[in-house]
């Protein structure tokens, strides 16, 4: 790699960096067991290094009886053993901050398992020390559930509880009861959390599912958008007034006088929202909004039915957001994937054009737009949607949940199964692909979930050894950043907005100029070379790019002079 030009003495660690999720059952597995670990994370923080990596989210990793594959916490102050020990942890974020890489935790917040001990003790009794940690109310006089709210994976968001008699809510699964943030006790035991883990030495926090935690003083019934007479919870506790003011506490308690930084998992949240949630008068550095990942799905309970979009559409978020954040002098975390999404190549440029100038595509766009680059594991080697024949293939309970709900409401097993393929969790989950080796790499035991067959080509060390591999294209664009330096810190401006086949848009720092210019179609493009007029293309996903003319999904990348 390169050292690193100049940038603006401003910018924060965390805004000049690339960030990557891991997930930590599916990324190397150190002692054969069919499950990813931290001791696996620490032997490959060299291929994290070499993509410029410099923080690195992990998915929860506590002790957890794995409801929802870890985001159901029964001990926050642990690690799970099928991960390691709190020793690996230790170890882990030591190697990093020898390669610059900082440990991300993933702070999951709106609940926890119902084997934690905090909820053990709350359902005893109604009037215990604990009572009041979580979300309770009695039954309606027919002793049904207290209100008609849809959880996220599908059913009621109530369950009852015979020990305590009443039934307590949950955004999720059953197994995963919302924590009651209007008590400033659970307020306090979570910033202390949160301060154990920086004190261990992590560079940041992702912040799971947080525009749930603050629910409306009053539990009413909401009008059914399904045949099942629910309503999703979504609509009826997502931002409720009052949530601000607990993260600022948060925030004040746990960040402030660190240099840690905190990206809030904000679904939701809006462009027009976005001053009150990051910048200087803001509750996070960064937050992940949805506008992009949920461009062609009207309602997430429904994986059946999509929305046409088109590229308008999708330069739109980008326009909005981001000049949102830069009016609330905030920051915003690029990213196309992560553990709870599709794959990108699939999911924004789908077809049966070249799957790697598609990924390739997606990979300028991602590592040349304003803001801090998530990468999701396996997209750096371009990924695709597993798309297994039955949903019993499948792991994940919000697909099955899904699919269940779509023939519940009367679709066929072959449009069901359709939705699975389009959105499955799994897609995103499946297990590193480290080499052609048997499963591939990733463990000598069984994987926990079955590696994608196409690991005898799309894998690491393949890619590594060749120049004109997707693996290679992200090396060659974080190497890029050090160098042309407006890449990071450079102003965005979208450039011919009208044009349906194109994303053109540019980064300027004063100094130097970049264009950057993304074909969206299986076919030639042109363009008005004007655009790039007395500039240098600095990399190009194709050989014979010609000003002028983009080919099928290519991509290229010019310099100028700053005007």
């Amino acid at each position: 790699m390169n050292k690193a030009a100049v940038i603006s003495p401003d910018m924060k660690w965390w805004q000049k960096t690339i960030a990557y999720e891991i997930y930590v059952k599916s990324f190397k597995d150190s002692d054969g067991n069919g499950t990813g670990d931290l001791n696996g994370i620490t032997s490959e923080l060299d291929h994290l290094k070499e993509l410029g990596v410099g923080a690195v989210w992990l998915t929860p990793c506590y002790v957890s009886p794995q409801a929802d594959n870890g985001y159901d916490i029964a001990d926050y102050y642990n690690i799970d053993p099928a991960y390691g020990t709190m020793e690996d942890m230790e170890r882990l974020i030591a190697e990093a901050k020898k390669r610059d890489i900082r440990i991300v935790m993933d702070l999951v917040f709106n609940h926890t398992s119902n084997e934690n001990e905090w909820f053990k003790e709350s359902r005893q009794s109604r009037d215990g020390e604990k009572s009041d940690w979580y979300i309770w109310a009695d039954p309606k006089e027919d002793g049904s559930a207290p209100t008609n709210w849809r959880s996220i994976f599908g059913g009621s968001a109530w369950e009852y509880d015979e020990t305590r008699g009443q039934y307590y809510l949950h955004t999720f699964l059953p197994e995963q009861p919302d924590l009651n943030w209007a008590n400033p006790e659970v307020r306090k035991a979570l910033q202390d959390v949160a301060k154990f883990w920086a004190d261990k030495g992590v560079g940041g926090f992702r912040m799971d599912a947080i525009t749930y935690i603050k629910k409306p003083e009053t539990f009413e019934d909401g009008k059914p958008d399904a045949g099942d007479g629910m309503v999703g919870i979504h609509s009826m506790t997502a931002n409720t007034s009052g949530i601000l003011d607990y993260l600022h506490e948060f925030k004040s308690a746990v960040q402030e006088g660190t240099d840690i930084f905190t990206v809030g998992e904000a679904n939701g949240v809006s462009a027009s929202d976005l001053g009150q949630w990051v910048g200087k008068d803001g509750v996070f550095d960064m937050v992940f909004e949805f506008g992009l990942t949920g461009i062609d799905l009207p309602d997430e309970t429904n994986w059946c039915e999509t929305r046409e979009w088109t590229l308008f559409d999708f330069k739109s978020f980008f326009d909005d957001s981001l000049a949102a954040a830069d009016a609330a002098e905030g920051w915003f975390p690029v990213f196309l994937e992560n553990h709870d999404q599709p794959r990108s190549v699939d999911h924004f440029m789908p077809g049966e054009g070249d799957r790697i100038a598609r990924a390739k595509a997606l990979a300028a766009l991602l590592l040349t737009m304003r803001g801090t680059p998530f990468i999701m594991q396996g997209e750096e080697l371009g990924y695709v949607n597993v798309n297994w024949p039955s949903i019993d293939d499948y792991e994940d309970i919000s697909t099955k949940n899904h699919y269940e709900f779509a023939i519940g409401e009367g679709y066929s097993e072959e449009e069901a199964m359709e939705g699975v393929h389009r959105f499955s969790r799994d897609s995103s989950r499946t297990p590193m692909q480290w080499s052609a080796s048997e499963n591939a790499g990733f463990t000598t035991g069984t994987p926990w979930l079955p590696v994608y067959p196409d690991y005898s080509v799309f894998n690491r060390d393949l890619e590594l050894d060749d120049p004109d591999s997707v693996l290679s294209f992200y090396r060659e664009l974080a190497d890029l950043r050090n160098k042309h330096t407006e890449l990071i810190d450079g102003k965005y401006q979208v450039m011919i907005p009208e044009n349906e086949d194109i994303y053109a848009y540019s980064r300027d720092n004063g100094s130097k100029k970049a264009v950057i210019l993304i074909n969206f179609t299986d076919k030639d493009v042109s363009y008005d070379p004007g655009l790039i007029k007395d500039a240098e293309c600095i990399l190009s996903t194709v050989s014979d790019e010609a000003a002028g003319v983009l080919h099928p999904y290519g991509a290229a990348i010019y310099e100028m002079n700053s005007h």
